[in-house]
C-alpha cells in the first residue's frame, strides 16, 4: 500500500518526473509513492529515474492507459 499517491495523469514528460521527485523530498526513507501517468514515455523515464536516483522501482504496471508505478523511497 503506498503512503502517498500522486496523480500525473494527462502530464507529458518531464512533468511526472519532477513531480514525483518533488514528492519523493518529502517522504522519508522506506515510504512508497504510487505514481500514475498516462504518458507512455513514463515507462522508461521511472525506470531510468529510479536507477539514478537509487529509488526502488517496486512495480510498473498497466491497466488500460494508466501505467501505475511503485517507488519505495531510499
Amino acid at each position: 500500500m503506498a503512503d502517498q499517491v500522486l496523480n500525473a495523469e494527462g502530464l507529458n514528460c518531464p512533468l511526472p518526473i519532477l513531480r514525483a521527485k518533488k514528492a519523493i523530498k518529502s517522504m522519508n526513507s522506506g515510504e512508497v509513492l504510487e505514481v500514475r501517468a498516462t504518458d507512455p514515455g513514463s515507462v522508461a523515464d521511472f525506470a531510468a529515474f529510479c536507477k539514478q536516483t537509487g529509488n526502488d522501482l517496486m512495480t510498473s504496471t498497466t491497466e488500460g492507459d494508466i501505467y501505475k508505478f511503485e517507488i519505495k523511497v531510499s
